[in-house]
C-alpha cells in the first residue's frame, strides 16, 4: 500500500491512496515455483505454444486467463472468494465455475470447483432440489383369486452387496 499527501497552492490537502492486490504476487511467484508452468514459460520463450503467454507483470496466461499452480492453498483462496465472499452469495457450480474461467485456469478446474460447491454447508441446507416431487402412492387392488393379478418393480441403486448384487426384484401376487 502506498500512500502520499501533499498541499496544493490554495491550501487544501491532498491525500492518494494506492492500493496493489497481493493475489497476482502470490500467484506469480507460485508460478516460478511450479514445474509445469515453468516449462510453459519455456515454451513460450523459444515459440512453440500459441495460448500461453505472459503479461505485463510477469504472471502466466492461458487464452488471456491467469494460470493457477498446482497448489491447494491458492486454489482454495480463490474458490473461497469466490463462493463465500459477502458478495458472491453461495453461487452454484456451474455459476461459479462460468465467473472464474474468464479470469483463471488450472487444470481440472471445474471439478474442483464441483467439489468445493457440493462440500459447503451452508448450500446443502440451503439450495432447494430441482426435482418433481413425486406423487402418492397408488395402492393395489386386492384380487378375488391367487395369481389374478401380478405386479412386479425392480428397485435398484442399492449398495453393492458382499454377492455383488445391487437391485431387488419384488413381485406381489
Amino acid at each position: 500500500m502506498f500512500a502520499q499527501l501533499s498541499i496544493t497552492e490554495d491550501g487544501s490537502l491532498l491525500t492518494e491512496l494506492r492500493i496493489k492486490p497481493v493475489m497476482f504476487d502470490r500467484i506469480r511467484s507460485a508460478q516460478l515455483e511450479d514445474d509445469k508452468l515453468l516449462k510453459k514459460r519455456e515454451m513460450i520463450r523459444n515459440d512453440t505454444t500459441k495460448n500461453f503467454s505472459i503479461d505485463g507483470n510477469g504472471c502466466l496466461r492461458f487464452q488471456n486467463r491467469l494460470c493457477i499452480p498446482n497448489n491447494s492453498k491458492l486454489k482454495e483462496l480463490i474458490l473461497r472468494e469466490a463462493h463465500n465472499s459477502p458478495f458472491a452469495f453461495h453461487p452454484g457450480g456451474m455459476k461459479m465455475y462460468r465467473d472464474l474461467r474468464e479470469l483463471y485456469w488450472w487444470s481440472g478446474m471445474k471439478k474442483d470447483i464441483t467439489e468445493y460447491v457440493a462440500k459447503c454447508l451452508t448450500c446443502q441446507r440451503v439450495k432447494a432440489e430441482h426435482q418433481v416431487p413425486s406423487g402418492l402412492l397408488q395402492p393395489i387392488n386386492i384380487p378375488e383369486w391367487k395369481w389374478d393379478r401380478i405386479t412386479l418393480d425392480f428397485v435398484t441403486g442399492l449398495p453393492m452387496s458382499t454377492s455383488k448384487k445391487n437391485a431387488i426384484w419384488v413381485i406381489v401376487d
